[in-house]
């Protein structure tokens, strides 16, 4: 058993279609079949079932391709372990974040820390909270900037690093947008344009409507900040979004007013898994991430 075979049936696990595993293989789909011919033969047992032009793998495939993923990740993770005691500066960190974070904070803090380490690398994985999560979980990132920070997780840890402040964005002509402050509770009537289901910032809102006293009356939902907040400006609705989110200029730009009652915040967290010793060029990251929000450093547990 050869580790290109596992790499092979990995991917073509992923795509469903040999032809397509080979485009992103970058070689050829006869390779790629011959390969997986091979595996099987060795395992006597048929690792997928063709089912219309795709692939699906058999419940043994499945059993089977959970357990190389596991091998290959580790494989990947001892790799990336041997270079950086080689040379610690020179590793990768694997990072996710929520996209509303993509806009302005991700990109200031990584820029600073790259005075202090200009030859790592980053892998940059955006999601949802529960994808973070996951991801963080697997193994796909080592470290995840996530909102609201999970309080109490039994799979990952971290830090709060940040309290941020929601403000209401209302089309430019609305009777609110020359206020400097307003209660939530003067938006009843509006039309609200909110992240769908599974986006953290939801429920913040929705609840904080709630709190209002009054349950938001929701005329589209997205699946981005820039999509919310054009919406708004054309004059679709209004929303909550974090200041953060409202860095960028548009030619449409909606106006942005404080909520004095009842305060609405998101925290924003650093997670990390419970049972993992963070990479070498991770902890360093995670360090100055500590020290650059102004937080006591501790030392993350080891395995």
């Amino acid at each position: 058993m050869e580790l290109r075979q596992l790499q092979y049936f990995v991917k073509v696990a992923k795509k469903e279609h040999v032809t397509q595993a080979a485009e992103e293989l970058h070689v050829a789909q006869s390779a790629v079949s011959r390969q997986i011919h091979q595996l099987e033969q060795e395992l006597g047992v048929n690792l997928f079932m063709q089912k219309g032009r795709n692939l699906h793998l058999t419940a043994v495939g499945q059993l089977f391709c959970s357990r190389v993923e596991t091998i290959l990740k580790d494989l990947e993770r001892a790799v990336m372990e041997v270079h950086e005691l080689l040379d610690p500066e020179l590793g990768e960190i694997r990072l996710g974040f929520p996209n509303s974070l993509g806009i302005h904070f991700i990109p200031s803090i990584v820029s600073e820390f790259r005075k202090l380490y200009p030859n790592v690398k980053f892998r940059f994985r955006q999601g949802t909270y529960p994808t973070l999560i996951r991801d963080v979980v697997s193994g796909e990132v080592d470290l995840a900037f996530i909102s609201p920070f999970p309080e109490n997780h039994d799979q990952v840890v971290g830090n709060i690093v940040l309290t941020e402040e929601l403000v209401a964005i209302l089309p430019p002509g609305h009777l609110l947008a020359g206020e400097q402050s307003i209660t939530l509770n003067q938006l009843k009537d509006d039309n609200f344009i909110l992240f769908g289901n599974g986006y953290s910032l939801r429920p913040i809102v929705w609840h904080a409507c709630l709190e209002a006293g009054f349950t938001p009356k929701v005329a589209f939902e997205g699946e981005e900040t820039d999509t919310i907040r054009g919406l708004v400006a054309a004059g679709m609705g209004v929303s909550l979004l974090p200041e953060m989110a409202l860095y960028q200029s548009f030619l449409l730009q909606p106006s942005r007013v404080r909520i004095s009652h009842p305060k609405v915040t998101r925290t924003i967290g650093l997670i990390y898994r419970t049972d993992e010793k963070l990479p070498l060029v991770a902890q360093s990251f995670r360090a100055f991430l500590l020290e650059y929000f102004g937080l006591q450093i501790d030392t993350p547990p080891s395995q």
